[in-house]
């Protein structure tokens, strides 16, 4: 049967208009389920050689096999891989994603499948991933051992130094030549010893993730690279070789190639039977002829070599998966195939836009006896290996910006048109930043009706007591409603304001003190201290108790906050009421500063500041507790191993990261500190995510010491951070601090490949993962500090300003693709980052520009006026500027001891 396809109509063309495909290996997606059916055992050898065994049922799909083998090594960038096997015509062949296995593995327990590289682009830059380097590097050292990657002496000499550089380390001579001795890398390795070791010589220095880099610079270069030759024939019977690349089909002749056909120049990919035809497009310069023929062994060989043609032409040049064909009714003729994963576009956005799939790496280091990794890239040992770390922690499940799907591209052309229409009174952005923090306030306001919804189907004598809906849910509402009109008058003042009438030419609505005064008095604000504030408080004491007496409820007030609406702890929507009011106080002032006591404004400001300073100023020390409250019973779902956390009289202080020294080194350990105790605890790769505390330490008879490590007795615990010393006393919970168990960070694999819901991205975690501390105070400014608004949005790498609704709260940035939206498309933790002004180097030619970066993350924001910049910098600032710094004692921070 002739078989003919379309390959070039299979999918959609770079630069068409930009949809979302869908990861392969989303964190936060459920892997696909397993179809039930008969399990079978799947051999896999990866590609340090080692042999890992799957689980997995015959009818599942190639992909579900694929998925088990990525997220088993914590790939993301798997879509450059692929799973390749001998079928039973003793060909090597690539894994269908789309077929079941049991259509594809005759006999799959007696069948070993090889994890390798499939797709090899131009630029390793394009890399993202440390660890898909190591993975490519590896390739590169097994397609040299076996001759495949042909190349001259030099170059192999070269590539060479660069793996045994990442194996054993700097050059030493003896060192090195045993080594070579004793591993063989390269065909004829004998002949080259000599310039292999003087190329070692000159990489001093170098780390393994450096000469891997380097390797494949190297590599990337030649001609063989990537390449793999296909046996075939021309029209004259000349024997050829036929190879696919990112290019399109190349010809070779030996090891040389002598032509080909570029994609753009390529109609057409067919075969019919053992014939395999290449129809180019029409040219007048060009003395082929419209189609090429080349004869192959087989059929089977044909259709193997158009398999993988039609793969990386999809992966290379196509902008998104192309989607399945309609099924013919009656008949179908020739071979039906599609290449099926994330295109290299996709790949590249979805982990660049992605930083907390950007999992830590560092490259095992190789023994100067052995050729073989020490550390597996995958089994239990890959875990330690793909996520490094001092104690071997789970990767950082933390999110970040991931919209791929082009909100709103704003043109300078659109960006002029808004600046000379809309006002640039610095009032009027003033009044603006009402608005749109009263956007996200309404929407908090809303998760708790969404709450209140939820209970209402659970039996209300088990479920909902009667006082927890009379102190909360019942009070929501009316406050919901108000804020609705509140607002409508808001954006109808601003609407007006911005000129949408001819209203502003009389100068009458461009205030908006009125606005406030009213619904201040409306809202009833002198009430709050014994009304509002009475049923805020009560309501956080009523919740916690009826979750303690209530496992239903408590699972179900757990199950919410999972869910992406809640993005923040559900205590804090609770209190959003009372941190609304030192929003509106902030603003007011702002408002009373910048106009003049003459301004129509000035009077209806500075009386609505009034009414709200002095509520503000009766709830501070109600609100210290209250906030202390909620950040306890917050820290005790992070925690394990303590019952009574929330005690009368415990005031939280500061958790942070430092390094625990003990019979087993330096170690990572979370912190907690409170008036009256510290614990310390470890994170392990667990279900929920907690940290297990470890020792819980009294501050009473606890001393501070600046003592050297060599000069501290060496059985006592201590912790080291930066040039101090905290030395404890010796305690009964501390007696087995130097055997605790470490069951927690090397759990069984099985337990990983469940996803279960944990709190993995609350700030503990950020702090545990960016290894710095946060302290009461910053919690304090963080619930005070609070922004909405449009930004726009550029990566280092992007050339488009992507406009986004932003907004910033509990020390991250949460992504929306308008203000309307229910919940955050993203996130970004801002704990550890920088925000600069962006230098003249980055090229950055815009005004009111601002740079977020973090070791390699480099993210730029563009806001409308200088007002917003200045916003913008200052609230970001109070989570960026470390945590540590020195503060004067203010109402915040002082503790009783």
């Amino acid at each position: 049967v002739g078989v003919v396809s379309g390959l070039l109509m299979s999918g959609q063309r770079l630069g068409a208009p930009e949809t979302l495909g869908i990861s392969t290996l989303d964190p936060g997606h459920r892997p696909p389920a397993m179809p039930p059916g008969r399990h079978v055992t799947i051999r896999v050898r990866m590609l340090d050689d080692t042999e890992e065994l799957f689980d997995i049922s015959q009818r599942a799909s190639g992909k579900v096999l694929f998925d088990l083998v990525c997220s088993h090594m914590n790939l993301i960038e798997g879509d450059y891989f692929g799973l390749e096997f001998q079928d039973h015509h003793k060909m090597m062949v690539w894994l269908d994603l789309i077929k079941p296995i049991i259509k594809q593995l005759r006999r799959p327990k007696h069948t070993t499948l090889r994890f390798v590289v499939k797709f090899f682009p131009p630029d390793h830059a394009q890399l993202l991933e440390e660890l898909t380097r190591y993975l490519f590097a590896l390739q590169i050292k097994q397609d040299l051992a076996c001759g495949r990657l042909t190349c001259n002496d030099s170059s192999a000499a070269l590539m060479v130094s660069h793996i045994i550089q990442s194996e054993i380390g700097d050059f030493e001579e003896s060192q090195c030549r045993s080594h070579l001795l004793n591993n063989n890398y390269i065909p004829d390795q004998m002949a080259l010893i000599d310039k292999i070791m003087e190329f070692h010589s000159k990489n001093i220095g170098q780390t393994p993730a450096e000469s891997d880099y380097q390797l494949l610079e190297v590599a990337r270069r030649l001609e063989m690279y990537g390449i793999r030759l296909h046996p075939a024939k021309d029209r004259e019977g000349t024997r050829l070789s036929l190879a696919v690349a990112h290019t399109g089909v190349l010809v070779f002749q030996g090891h040389t190639k002598i032509n080909g056909f570029n994609w753009s120049k390529v109609r057409k990919l067919s075969f019919k039977r053992k014939r395999f035809l290449i129809k180019l497009r029409p040219d007048v310069n060009s003395s082929y002829q419209d189609t090429l023929e080349f004869l192959m062994a087989s059929r089977d060989c044909c259709k193997v070599f158009w398999k993988i043609c039609v793969e990386y032409h999809a992966f290379f040049r196509l902008f998104e998966e192309p989607k399945p064909k309609p099924k013919p009714v009656l008949f179908t003729r020739g071979s039906s195939f599609r290449f099926s994963g994330r295109t290299q576009k996709q790949v590249i956005d979805y982990v660049r836009e992605s930083e907390f799939k950007k999992i830590p790496f560092e490259s095992p280091h190789l023994s100067a006896s052995s050729g073989h990794s020490q550390g597996m890239v995958n089994g239990q040992k890959s875990l330690e290996l793909c996520s490094h770390s001092p104690d071997g922690r789970q990767p950082s499940p933390l999110t970040s910006p991931l919209l791929n799907d082009a909100s709103s591209i704003r043109t300078d052309d659109e960006d002029e048109v808004r600046r000379k229409r809309f006002p640039t009174d610095r009032a009027y952005f003033i009044a603006k930043e009402l608005l749109t923090t009263e956007r996200t306030y309404l929407k908090d306001l809303e998760v708790v009706t969404v709450v209140r919804q939820a209970k209402s189907t659970l039996p209300t004598h088990e479920a909902t007591p009667e006082t927890l809906k009379n102190t909360i849910f019942s009070n929501f509402e009316p406050l919901y409603k108000f804020h609705t009109g509140f607002l409508r008058e808001v954006e109808q003042r601003l609407a007006l304001w911005e000129g949408r009438s001819n209203a502003h030419i009389k100068g009458d609505y461009q205030r908006i003190g009125d606005v406030l005064l009213k619904n201040l008095q409306g809202l009833k604000v002198r009430d709050f201290p014994t009304t509002v504030f009475k049923i805020q408080s009560e309501a956080l004491v009523e919740l916690e108790k009826a979750c303690r007496a209530s496992r239903r409820l408590e699972g179900l007030c757990r199950d919410f906050e999972l869910q992406k609406v809640c993005y923040i702890p559900l205590n804090v929507f609770i209190l959003r009421p009372l941190h609304r009011l030192m929003h509106y106080k902030q603003i007011l002032e702002r408002l009373c500063k910048h106009y003049p006591p003459t301004h129509v404004d000035f009077r209806d400001c500075r009386a609505a500041l009034a009414d709200v300073s002095e509520v503000v100023e009766q709830l501070q020390g109600s609100m210290i507790k209250m906030e202390n409250f909620q950040k306890l019973l917050e820290l005790k779902k992070d925690l394990i191993g303590v019952d009574n956390l929330v005690i009368p009289g415990r005031e939280f202080i500061r958790l942070g990261c430092l390094s625990k020294l003990s019979g087993k080194g330096l170690q990572q350990r979370m912190f907690f500190l409170f008036n009256d105790v510290i614990l310390y605890t470890s994170r392990g790769m667990t279900a929920t995510n907690q940290f297990k505390v470890h020792g819980q330490l009294p501050l009473h008879g606890m001393t501070v010491s600046g003592a050297r490590l060599s000069r501290t007795h060496r059985t006592a615990p201590i912790c080291h951070h930066s040039n101090s010393l905290l030395t404890f006393p010796e305690c009964p919970e501390d007696s087995s601090v130097e055997a605790e168990s470490e069951d927690d960070m090397t759990a069984s694999h099985t337990s990983l490949e469940k996803p279960t819901p944990h709190r993995g991205n609350t700030t503990v975690h950020v702090c545990w993962h960016r290894n710095t501390s946060v302290s009461m105070v910053d919690f304090s400014i963080a619930v005070e500090n609070q922004l909405s608004g449009n930004l726009l949005r550029k990566f280092k790498n992007s050339n488009g300003w992507q406009k986004l609704w932003v907004v910033f709260t509990n020390f991250s940035l949460f992504f929306y693709k308008t203000h309307q939206d229910d919940y955050p498309l993203a996130s970004l933790p801002l704990l550890g980052y920088s925000v600069t002004i962006p230098s003249e180097s980055e090229n950055i030619h815009k005004d009111y520009v601002f740079k977020l970066h973090f070791k390699s993350h480099v993210y730029y924001f563009r806001s409308e006026s200088e007002y917003t910049f200045e916003r913008w910098m200052e609230v970001i600032r109070s989570a960026t500027v470390s945590s540590s710094r020195s503060r004067i004692l203010n109402r915040k921070e002082s503790h009783p001891h």
